[in-house]
């Protein structure tokens, strides 16, 4: 029986670059294959084109043995072929229900749309990822972390043969990735083939049968899951031994920079507080919809805070704004660093000046040769991978733009320094560089408080984790000793408590 998916000789040039280059690869029926690469390896560009995005430069793609040329993304649809983007593709004006079955309402006799049909069928494929979301809502109105689950149900929504999937849990915590990943092998069992696209490896060696690594836009090489090490992938990907585990460092938290005392904030912040010395890295962890990421910007000043008390250094601080935060001394590294968080049509001086402009500035003029060196001194610092520090950020891997931001909010030297999902949709060699870069902060006095979806992430980072579930914080654990087990049990022990709470209230009335 043929492959369920060939491709042979497959290349693809852009003005200027080589994504890909011969690379061949076969993925059987029912096979859940991994790709593997640094950014910029070619990994998504080779989705993009099995999925009728890019067309080849040369080289075929064959389906069941079949040679195939995809015209778009609809015309692969129509042959089984879904993909979840890495960057997403949903319609911000556009409900959850409208954005999945876009193109494919459902209608009746006499062309009316169904909504509540599209709507009942939306909130079952979003029920198999194990998360509720109104079909009904704009998904402008979502987390991120919901968009990405929004995602998922719409590329389920197709009778599919092969599904690729971009970074799909970059967004989920471990029980959301659990359930894609129940769902992922489900899909497996009854034939179709999956290419899963990750920067995680634990992830591949938890779901994967094979796994592929790209290096260069050349394939470097394909290996058994079973066979083959971490270590080993991490050679073939980046040419050398990198190390994403816990390091002592012998740092000593000064004094109090960052005190939240019940705070409150809308419908997601409830109840949270958090202490955040100088020199100490302070994790916040818990499942979506938490409010973690809310509770984050509510310090910052992004969202009105209706109770509780915040103090810096000490002192009463009662943000107006986000100006006000940095006034303060507090920075904020958002979590969509592509929406919320640079000028991607910029270039990287520009970008890193942006929070500065008093200090690139000759009284009321702008410097050029001033923010020209500023930004230079970063891209050495840390080891941002561009030709100039005149290259537009939206042209640089997701990596280096990930650098870049932290370059901006570390520009105006803060006291605290809020950063949520520090390393989303990066590779292994970026996230070693900015586990570097946190660690190197905290040893120079900056208190940093991390959002992070990754456990093994705050487990390798944190001093303390602050456990965060329906708008509370509900525990804290010392870094060096908690475990993956441990965060989660305080994070859901709450939540089912609160859930079991509704329900005997709602039986009681």
């Amino acid at each position: 029986m043929a492959a369920r998916l060939e491709v042979q000789g497959l290349s693809k040039r852009f003005p200027g670059v080589i994504a890909l280059e011969d690379v061949s690869i076969s993925v059987e029926r029912g096979e859940i294959r991994a790709l593997l690469g640094e950014n910029g390896a070619g990994k998504s560009t080779l989705g993009k084109i099995v999925a009728g995005i890019h067309a080849p430069s040369s080289g075929t793609v064959l389906i069941d043995g079949e040679e195939v040329r995809l015209q778009d993304e609809r015309a692969a649809g129509a042959l089984g072929i879904g993909i979840v983007h890495q960057e997403g593709s949903l319609v911000p004006q556009l409900s959850v229900a409208e954005n999945i079955f876009a193109g494919r309402q459902p209608v009746g006799r006499f062309g009316q749309v169904l909504v509540d049909q599209m709507r009942a069928e939306a909130a079952r494929l979003i029920g198999q990822l194990g998360v509720a979301i109104d079909p009904a809502r704009r998904v402008a109105e979502l987390s991120a972390a919901q968009a990405q689950i929004v995602e998922i149900a719409k590329a389920l929504s197709h009778d599919l043969k092969l599904l690729i999937l971009d970074e799909p849990t970059a967004a989920l915590t471990l029980n959301e990735t659990d359930r894609l990943f129940d769902v992922v092998r489900k899909l497996a069992q009854s034939g179709v083939s999956i290419i899963y696209v990750s920067h995680r490896l634990a992830e591949i060696f938890a779901l994967c049968d094979r796994v592929s690594v790209l290096k260069d836009g050349r394939l470097a090489g394909t290996r058994d899951v079973a066979a083959t090490s971490t270590d080993e992938l991490i050679r073939l990907m980046v040419g050398r031994d990198v190390h994403l585990h816990r390091q002592a460092d012998g740092r000593v938290p000064g004094r109090v920079v960052l005190e939240a005392r019940q705070v409150a904030a809308g419908v997601m912040v409830r109840d949270a507080s958090v202490t955040v010395r100088a020199g100490e890295i302070v994790c916040i962890a818990g499942l979506i919809g938490s409010g973690r990421s809310e509770f984050c910007e509510t310090i910052f000043g992004a969202r009105k805070r209706s109770g509780g008390t915040i103090a810096i250094d000490g002192n009463a601080y009662r943000p107006g704004g986000t100006w006000d935060a940095k006034a303060a001394g507090v920075g904020m590294v958002p979590e969509d660093r592509k929406t919320s968080g640079l000028f991607l049509g910029m270039d990287i001086v520009n970008n890193i000046a942006a929070t500065v402009l008093d200090k690139v500035s000759d009284g009321a003029k702008f410097s050029q040769a001033k923010a020209e060196a500023l930004a230079q001194n970063f891209v050495v610092e840390m080891r941002i991978s561009t030709p100039s520090v005149r290259q537009v950020v939206g042209n640089l891997s997701g990596g280096n733009q990930q650098k870049v931001l932290l370059a901006k909010w570390l520009a105006m030297e803060p006291k605290l320094l809020i950063v949520d999902e520090p390393t989303r949709g990066v590779d292994v060699g970026a996230r070693a560089e900015i586990y570097r870069l946190l660690r190197a902060l905290a040893a120079k006095g900056v208190a940093l408080l991390v959002v992070s979806s990754d456990l093994p992430e705050v487990l390798a980072l944190a001093d303390r984790i602050i456990v965060m579930a329906e708008g509370r914080t509900v525990g804290t654990l010392n870094g060096g000793e908690a475990t993956e087990e441990s965060v989660l049990r305080l994070a859901t022990k709450f939540t089912a408590s609160v859930a079991a709470s509704r329900a005997t209230v709602g039986a009681d009335a």
